[in-house]
């Protein structure tokens, strides 16, 4: 079958990989209908040092069970199904806490001999635990909603639900990329009653107000923290959720957010000391997030993308062929794109 690698940065090719086959009784394979190109892929595409085999790509898909191990009884070929960004038993002690991504039995796409999401099929470790069955048709226009649920639309759920978001809370989402509109829906969802969406790429910030945003805010640094204070009789707000994982982006939430309120955090750090100091521990600011356990959220959110009610979808904005991702790489990294699905 035909596979994404990555051989260091900005090398991203599409190459023949041996086909995936049942391993272990509780295994399936997932022929993929449609994958995607996540954020936290671009920190590899940006930095990853060359290779000489490469490494599998993608941890976001969706597709059809093609097969399932002896251990499999529920789920059966034909099945739609939709995969969370890490792979699970569903039983542990740590997903029955909703943290799946502490699994004790489970681990990480494209890690281990495990293929990558950014391919034409999928072994799929705990086949049960892992994949949640969608009961539309694998042509529906619902797919690219449905997609979301592997990682982008449940992180933003996660940053939200972590921050306390609910009716009459107030919000700061900092950056407009998919994760930060994802956030901006949830919040929405959950009933918050202002939303400040602090980004300056238009088009983005233009979606970000259909999800649901009332403000926006394209000032960054000292000037962005000044304006969300202007637009929150200048106390901030009660919740701030960072939405991008730089050290000026977590500045700008901790300048962003009242007395007594809560940053939460689901960009993948990319610096390894937090700027907690005594200003924000005399003002009780709490500081929350990590990653998102995208299973624990599935069914929760399902129906509302089912129903209508919801179109995260929408953040993507390029379609690529398979043997295009390198091109959905580089457009996501210049910023051409927001976020690329891949459709084999």
């Amino acid at each position: 079958m035909r596979a994404t690698l990555m051989y260091g940065a900005g090398d991203v090719r599409v190459e023949n990989v041996p086909d995936p086959k049942i391993q272990l009784p509780t295994d399936a394979i997932v022929r993929v209908l449609r994958s995607c190109v996540c954020g936290s892929d671009l920190w590899l595409y940006e930095s990853m040092p060359a290779t000489e085999h490469g490494e599998r790509m993608g941890h976001e898909f969706l597709g059809v069970v093609e097969e399932t191990g002896s251990g499999v009884s529920v789920l059966k070929g034909g099945d739609l199904v939709v995969a969370p960004f890490v792979w699970s038993d569903n039983t542990c002690e740590f997903c029955r806490e909703g943290l799946h991504t502490s699994c004790l039995h489970g681990g990480q796409w494209a890690r281990a001999g495990v293929d990558g999401g950014q391919g034409e099929a999928v072994r799929v470790p705990q086949a049960e635990g892992t994949l949640v069955e969608l009961r539309v048709s694998p042509d529906s226009a619902l797919l690219p909603s449905l997609l979301t649920l592997s990682d982008v639309f449940c992180t933003g759920h996660h940053c939200a639900v972590t921050a306390g978001v609910g009716p009459r809370t107030t919000v700061t989402v900092v950056g407009d990329g998919a994760v930060g509109l994802s956030a901006v829906l949830a919040a929405r969802r959950l009933g918050a009653e202002r939303i400040i969406l602090m980004g300056r790429h238009k088009d983005r910030t233009d979606l970000g107000r259909d999800f649901g945003a009332t403000d926006v805010v394209s000032e960054r640094g000292e000037e962005g923290i000044e304006r969300v204070r202007e637009l929150t009789g200048g106390h901030g707000t009660h919740t701030v959720l960072e939405c991008v994982g730089t050290l000026p982006a977590l500045h700008m939430s901790i300048g962003a957010v009242r007395p007594g309120g809560t940053i939460s955090r689901v960009g993948a750090p990319q610096y390894p000391e937090v700027p907690l100091g005594f200003p924000e521990f005399m003002n009780n600011i709490t500081l929350t997030g990590g990653v998102a356990p995208a299973r624990a959220y599935i069914e929760e959110l399902l129906p509302d993308i089912l129903e209508g009610r919801i179109e995260p979808g929408r953040v993507f904005d390029r379609i690529v062929g398979l043997d295009e991702v390198s091109d959905g790489y580089r457009a996501m990294a210049d910023r051409e794109a927001l976020k690329v699905l891949v459709k084999p």
